[in-house]
Formats: structure tokens, sequence, C-alpha cells
């Protein structure tokens, strides 16, 4: 994959879609208006991003819980030359909203939202039996604190 070029134009519609996706029937129309370019211009530029990988996926965030659904922080000990494939199983289960490496003996820590606990932890089990990694956590919060998180591009 390489280190992808996002330029500014790619860094303003980043900025967009992350906080303020127009809910219209044409978002990226919309967003052209606001960046200076097409609407097919904007699409081809998010798919290239799609692409090389800097988008990994475009998708609502809901309040899991409100949604009568269950989640965990999940953190597992992962040899360093497993980590490529391990991330690769993980981010193939829906549930797995996002995963990020730590400098730490649990490298690999990423949130797994299911319908219950009990398919939760079912997927845990494949995972570490596809996988070969025996130890993964999962830490369910007990107390919920929601921050909006942008990162300005």
């Amino acid at each position: 994959m390489g280190n992808p070029k996002v330029d500014d134009i790619d860094r303003k519609i980043l900025n967009i879609i992350q906080s303020d996706f127009p809910i219209t029937s044409r978002p990226f129309k919309v967003v052209g208006e606001r960046v200076g370019l097409s609407e097919q211009e904007v699409i081809q530029r998010v798919q290239a991003m799609r692409c090389s990988g800097v988008i990994r996926r475009i998708g609502g965030s809901f309040d899991s819980k409100k949604l009568g659904f269950w989640s965990t922080l999940c953190a597992a000990k992962v040899p360093p030359e497993r980590v490529e494939e391990f991330n690769r199983v993980i981010n193939h289960y829906p549930g797995v909203t996002h995963n990020y490496t730590r400098n730490h003996p649990y490298n690999i820590w990423f949130t797994f939202i299911g319908e219950n606990r009990q398919e939760v932890e079912r997927a845990l089990e494949e995972i570490s039996l596809r996988t070969g990694v025996r130890e993964i956590l999962s830490l369910p919060a007990k107390r919920t604190f929601k921050i909006r998180v942008n990162f300005e591009l």
C-alpha cells in the first residue's frame, strides 16, 4: 500500500465526511459544492482514498447500547510478525469498528459490537482459533463516557 498521497482537497473532503456527512440523496454533490469540485471528482477521490487504505469504511456512528447491542474493548497479545494477519482477520468481522496497535504486551486493541454478549464471545473464540492468538481480553465498559472525536486533517 505504501504512503498514499493526500492533498489539501482530499483533507477537506475527509474533514467533511468524518463528521458532517451530508444526509441527502446526493451527498458527494454537496461535498463537491463545499470544496469546489464536481460530484464525480469527489466520488473519484473518495474511491482512490478507499483503495489506498486512507479510508477504511464509510458508515454511520450509532449508540449501540441504545439500539440493544453489546460492545466490548478487546486487547490481544499478537506476535509482531503476525500483526498484519491478525488485523486482516478481525477487520473481516462487521462488529469490529476499529483497531489500533499499541507499544504494550497487549499490542492490538479493538472494539467489537454484537447483538449480545454471547455472539461477541463466540466471535472472539473464533478469532482466537483462526489466528492462533490465545490471549484476547474482553473489557466491557462499566461506565460510558462519550466524547466526539474528529481528526482535523
